[in-house]
């Protein structure tokens, strides 16, 4: 493996990757644009891969490079045991093995009623608060909260701590259901 600058692993290019099944491509639009629209920076491959662009190469980047990886979680997801974003979700949680336990990078959004409990998703997804978005409706709330994670000072001053996210953030935001496992 050969030297990364420090410049290119601190200044990622995309601030969030959106991960979904195909099924689901009219709640990640719905997502992405209620992100976009608050000055979110989203990657989304339907409007950022190009004719002729090295696909998996630039996918394999982006979840390199993103400060949040959103997994998009639904039926279809539950349906489909092969998937490409099955392996999105692979290489996001691979990439966890590299960082602090503190720092937020997997936010799991459920659009529809799977359960948590029992769903196929790695395990490192069962190891934070699921969020419940139904059909990708993406509350202020909500976007809100992304933005706070992706601003690590606003989210140390929220806590009252430096550096640090504040615990299970994702299940006080009204106006979102949150489900864990009983």
């Amino acid at each position: 493996m050969g030297a990364v600058s420090a410049e290119h692993v601190s200044t990622p290019t995309g601030a969030v990757f959106l991960s979904y099944a195909s099924q689901d491509a009219m709640a990640a639009q719905r997502m992405c644009a209620a992100l976009r629209s608050a000055g979110v920076e989203v990657w989304f491959d339907q409007s950022e891969l190009r004719g002729g662009d090295a696909w998996d190469r630039q996918i394999r980047e982006r979840i390199h490079d993103c400060r949040l990886f959103i997994a998009l979680i639904s039926a279809h997801t539950e349906a489909r045991d092969q998937g490409y974003f099955r392996h999105e979700w692979k290489l996001a949680v691979e990439r966890t093995h590299h960082m602090s336990d503190k720092k937020p990078f997997l936010v799991p959004v459920v659009i529809d009623n799977t359960r948590e409990r029992g769903a196929s998703v790695p395990d490192k997804l069962h190891e934070v608060q699921w969020t419940h978005l139904p059909g990708g409706e993406a509350p202020s709330e909500f976007v809100a909260r992304i933005k706070r994670l992706l601003t690590p000072e606003l989210t140390a001053k929220s806590a009252g701590q430096t550096g640090r996210p504040i615990p299970g953030a994702l299940t006080s935001v009204p106006g979102m259901k949150s489900q864990r496992a009983a």
